[in-house]
């Protein structure tokens, strides 16, 4: 695997000095806050509705990291918990059953139902590995999908294909994120709104995943990821632990998927499809699985990058005069390249942790593969030599 130069790989190092420690954390705490301002000033009010996006995919990308990055645990139909956070909340806070319930009640409501949801996934999953998984956990997600575009008949619960519209907008405090509010001299639209509240909710979101990530469970959730045999005997309760592991990541995508209906006012099945998902595997393990970090980037690029390709076809029509590849198209074959270069190059991610860096970094030298994948142990994968 190519290092980076040494420069480059300076940009990224911890800074060794409480003083550049604190210089550092002080301008990313007001990138942040003024990242709406700025992206608006720059690019347009379309790009601060991006943000919220990278917000709302990083929350949901790092709840998969606990499944796939953690536990090593192969979660092809995550997006189902997303759908059903987005669900609940569409339905007990619109018309079409009549309830409007306030959000600090449904938000933690969602999370705990779609933490439900996660432990009936995980149970009758606890001795599946790899290629089983996947497949039992695909066939999850397109059962929550296809129940949902069918659950109108005989009684009408989900309204099926045209979905739930007229979604009521969050309210904190009595105030409503859809206005508009004016502080001094500053005019605070509806997006940056959404942006302040996602921001912190994804910093809670971060927080919680960085404390599991050092404690007991956390490393329970490793020692299952790196050889799940070894760890039973080492005393991990791995059925527990996989399901804990199942219900965490579950809750994640639950609490994006109410921001998600409360955000966009409208949801349907078309938004939690199969490609759905593996775009948000596709942000852990592109960024880098088990690295936070890592997520967080990975869940950037892969929004922000398809819209910055929908100007590809503009340049196009203007260069060419008429459009050779859709930006559709072009989003899917630049993705496919993405990987295949990210796998060859750098197997553990853009930006990989430490400890799997170090791990593919020994094993690259001994000539072994890279080592087990998610669900399988070193038993598994990595013993056998490569071929010259």
């Amino acid at each position: 695997m190519p290092r980076l130069p040494a420069s480059a790989a300076a940009l990224f190092a911890a800074p060794r000095t409480p003083l550049a420690r604190s210089v550092l954390t002080a301008l990313a705490i007001a990138a942040l806050l003024l990242a709406p301002f700025l992206v608006d000033a720059l690019l347009g009010r379309a790009w601060v509705r991006v943000l919220d996006l990278v917000l709302l995919y990083t929350m949901l990308a790092l709840g998969l990291n606990i499944v796939v990055g953690f536990a090593g645990l192969l979660d092809l139909g995550y997006i189902a918990f997303f759908a059903v956070g987005a669900y609940l909340y569409a339905l007990c806070a619109s018309p079409h059953f009549g309830l409007h319930l306030p959000f600090w009640l449904l938000l933690p409501a969602a999370a705990l139902v779609a933490g439900v949801f996660g432990m009936l996934l995980g149970a009758p999953t606890l001795k599946l590995r790899g290629d089983y998984l996947a497949i039992v956990t695909l066939g999850f997600g397109e059962i929550i999908r296809i129940f949902l575009n069918n659950l109108n008949a005989p009684i009408n619960l989900t309204n099926g294909p045209q979905g739930i519209t007229l979604i009521r907008p969050i309210e904190v405090a009595g105030v409503s994120m859809a206005k508009v509010h004016t502080i001094g001299p500053l005019s605070i639209p509806s997006l940056y709104n959404y942006y302040y509240l996602f921001l912190a909710l994804t910093v809670l979101v971060v927080f919680i995943s960085a404390r599991l990530q050092h404690s007991r469970v956390g490393r329970a959730w490793v020692a299952i990821r790196e050889d799940e045999l070894a760890a039973s005997a080492s005393g991990v309760n791995t059925r527990n632990m996989k399901l804990l592991a199942f219900a965490m990541g579950a809750s994640f995508g639950g609490i994006a998927g109410s921001l998600y209906a409360s955000f966009q006012g409208f949801v349907s099945p078309e938004s939690f499809g199969l490609m759905e998902s593996i775009m948000v595997l596709c942000m852990v393990v592109l960024g880098g699985m088990g690295h936070i970090r890592g997520v967080v980037l990975g869940a950037a690029l892969l929004v922000t990058v398809p819209e910055a390709l929908r100007y590809v076809g503009g340049w196009q029509r203007s260069l060419l005069g008429e459009v050779l590849v859709e930006p559709s198209d072009l989003r899917l074959l630049l993705f496919g390249i993405a990987l295949v270069l990210v796998m060859r190059w750098r197997p553990a991610g853009l930006w990989p942790s430490a400890i799997r860096q170090r791990e593919f970094a020994r094993t690259a030298g001994r000539g072994l593969d890279p080592g087990p994948g998610p669900g399988q142990g070193p038993g598994q994968a990595g013993r056998q030599e490569r071929p010259h």
